[in-house]
Parts: C-alpha cells; sequence; structure tokens
C-alpha cells in the first residue's frame, strides 16, 4: 500500500503543483525519478548524523567540481546512494522548470497543451518570477532547489498520512466500515451509483475529518523540527520545570544562531491538554468539545491545535493542499475496497519523515495490507 500511496500522492503533486504528470497509475512502470523521490527520506535516515552536521559547512569549501570531485570519491555505500538520488532530483527539477519556461515565453497557447494549462502552483510562481525586477528575482539554482523541496515535502508526508490512515483503519474494521457508509451516502447519487464530491461537501464529511485530523495529530509525518533562532530572546514555558538544584525555571533563554528542537508528537499528544487518551488513535473526540485546557492553550500551529503543520511565518504552506488529497483519496478508496491486516507486522521508522516497514526497523519501506474489491465501481 505504501507505494501505491506514494504513486498517488506523487501524481497529485505533479498535477496540481507542477502541472505535469508522473504517473499516471494505470501500470506498474519503473521511474527512475519516482523511485529516487521514494528513497530519499529512508535513505537520508541513514545519513551519520556528523555527516548532516558538517554540510552547511562542507558546501563552503572550494568550488563546486571540487566538492563533487571529492564526493564521488568517498567510499560509503549511504553517501553515494544519496549522491545519485540527489542527481536525479536535480534533472528531474530542472527539466520541470526548464519545459515550464518555454511554454510561459511561447504564450498562453503553449501552456494551454500542457497538464493544468497554466493554472499549475509551478507556472504561477514562475510567471511572478520571470516578471519580477532583477534585485527581486530569484537566480534559476535557487527555482530549481525550490521544485526539489516541493516535490519531496508534499509527496512524502501525504502519501505517508495515508498509509498510516489505512494502516489504523484495517486495525479498526469497525471504524472503517462506518467511514465507509458516511462516504457511500455521501456519494449516492440516487440511481445506486457514486458521484464525485464537490470540495465542499468533501471537506464538510464530519467522520472523514475526523479520521484525517485525528491521524495527523497522534502520528505527524514529521515528529520533530529544528529552527533557528534569528535574534536573542527568551523562551516561556507553558509550565515549570524543576533545574538540577531543584528550582523551579519559567523560561529558557535562546541566542542568535542557536538550534532548537521542536518536537511536534510531543504537543500532539500532551495529556494535560488533551486528556489521558491523549496518545490513543480515537476519531470520535473531535465529534465532541474539545477539552477547555486545550482551546485555551496557546498553541501556535496553523492547524486544529496542533503542530502537525507547523505555525508561524515557517508553516506549511501546503497544508489546505494535504488535506483535501487525503480526503479525496479515502472518498475514492473505502467504497470500492475493504483493507484488511496481513500476517506481517508494521513497524513505523522514524526518520526525517516517518515510515512503514516490515517487521522491525528497515531502511526499506513497506506497508502490505490485504485489499479486497467491494464494488466494480467507483
Amino acid at each position: 500500500m505504501l507505494n501505491s500511496m506514494g504513486r498517488t500522492a506523487l501524481e497529485l503533486v505533479g498535477l496540481g503543483g507542477f502541472g505535469r504528470s508522473f504517473d499516471p497509475l494505470t501500470e506498474d512502470v519503473a521511474d527512475e525519478s519516482a523511485d529516487a523521490i521514494k528513497s530519499y527520506f529512508p535513505v537520508e535516515a541513514d545519513v551519520h548524523m556528523l555527516v548532516r552536521l558538517s554540510l552547511p559547512v562542507v558546501i563552503k569549501i572550494g568550488p563546486a567540481a571540487f566538492r563533487r570531485a571529492v564526493a564521488e570519491r568517498i567510499p560509503n555505500h549511504t553517501l553515494q546512494r544519496m549522491r545519485k538520488i540527489s542527481d536525479i532530483l536535480h534533472a528531474n527539477s530542472l527539466e520541470i522548470v526548464n519545459g515550464k519556461k518555454t511554454a510561459l515565453k511561447q504564450g498562453d497557447q503553449a501552456l494551454k497543451q500542457q497538464v493544468g494549462e497554466g493554472k499549475d502552483i509551478m507556472s504561477v510562481l514562475l510567471r511572478a518570477n520571470m516578471e519580477a525586477s532583477e534585485e527581486d528575482r530569484l537566480p534559476d539554482e535557487e527555482v530549481v532547489s525550490q521544485v526539489s523541496t516541493l516535490i519531496l515535502a508534499a509527496m512524502h508526508t501525504t502519501s505517508n498520512a495515508l498509509s498510516r490512515t489505512l494502516h489504523f483503519l484495517a486495525m479498526y474494521p469497525d471504524t472503517q466500515q462506518r467511514l465507509r457508509s458516511e462516504l457511500m451516502e455521501a456519494r449516492d447519487d440516487g440511481t445506486g451509483n457514486l458521484r464525485d464530491l464537490p470540495y465542499d461537501e468533501v471537506m464538510g464529511l464530519p467522520f472523514l475529518d475526523s479520521v484525517c485530523r485525528e491521524t495527523l495529530r497522534v502520528f505527524p509525518p514529521i515528529r520533530s523540527l529544528a529552527r533557528a533562532v534569528r535574534k536573542d530572546g527568551v523562551l516561556p514555558l507553558s509550565a515549570p520545570i524543576r533545574g538540577v538544584d531543584g528550582s523551579p525555571i519559567h523560561s529558557v533563554p535562546v541566542k542568535k544562531g542557536m538550534m532548537v528542537l521542536t518536537d511536534l508528537y510531543a504537543c500532539n499528544t500532551n495529556e494535560e491538554l488533551w486528556g489521558e487518551d491523549a496518545k490513543e488513535w480515537k476519531p470520535d473526540r473531535w465529534l465532541k468539545p474539545l477539552p477547555r485546557a486545550l482551546e485555551e492553550a496557546p498553541i501556535p500551529g496553523v492547524y486544529s491545535h496542533m503542530m502537525t503543520f507547523i505555525g508561524g511565518g515557517r508553516a506549511c504552506i501546503g497544508f489546505k493542499f494535504s488535506q483535501l488529497e487525503m480526503k479525496i483519496v479515502l472518498a475514492t478508496l473505502l467504497p470500492a475496497f475493504q483493507f484488511e491486516l496481513t500476517e506481517a507486522p508494521i513497524f513505523w521508522n522514524a526518520a526525517g519523515v516517518s515510515y512503514p516497514s516490515v517487521g522491525g526497523y528497515s531502511p526499506t519501506p513497506a506497508m502490505p495490507l490485504r485489499v479486497t474489491l467491494l464494488k466494480d465501481r467507483v
């Protein structure tokens, strides 16, 4: 299922974000670009911490050709895999940007021949960048790098959130059937056939919304993030802690340049805010009033008292797209298929983006589920 969700998420972000089809989902075919994108975070998790911490310094040493020559000669399998993945991502992003720029220069007629007809995010951004003044314009290399970042961030997080949702629904078949019933009732066109749901309807389904919110709360795809302190300041604590000398600490001073590790999962499952069952997956909690302590807490997140999509000026810019994507995929799959666990135990690995594997920790992502066709139409 993980592979299927990855292919689906990649295609949806390709169509909506870049006006490009990465994978039409009509047949199983090998695709070097898609494989590189799917492998990025599992391989990145295996890169030694010292290597990752040293990269901001290493990339400033000598010209790019020198750094490249050194990197190619490092006798480390993981680093060489990471280098190859980066090369594929860069070539793929460069192709997307150059294709879009060519179409923009040829005018509206050329854009209409592309997927999305020039209304995709990348076409809009590139058009604005090309029209910007010289001092405000992003260099091509920066634009190419942003494409790689957007693809990685949008594809992995949503596909793994969908996979986690299907895993839970397979674990709790009664919840799966309840959600299926809501979706089939909403999609019934009155003749026994299933219709496509418009945006307002799919976003307004209460139990579908509860299932998605609860999965994103208990298991944010990104469990923690580091943030650099931009200026000296003091971070207030929501509750005092005791220092080694026993004295209470109510705030923590921070200096410019320090790195602060934010634990998104801990915030999302804080028992003082969410209650004693904070770490349990219970979609019904969203169908009743939330705890007063939670509603009064100054959680800076942009989504439902959670930090899943971060907050402030560096919050996830695609969180609305991600929610819509999850709901559309579930609304399409559940009326047609039933999902069940297999004998293979599923283990979720900690990484830049959490991912599943079989049995225990593994750099190879996988999540087998037993899928049964319920109807020959969706």
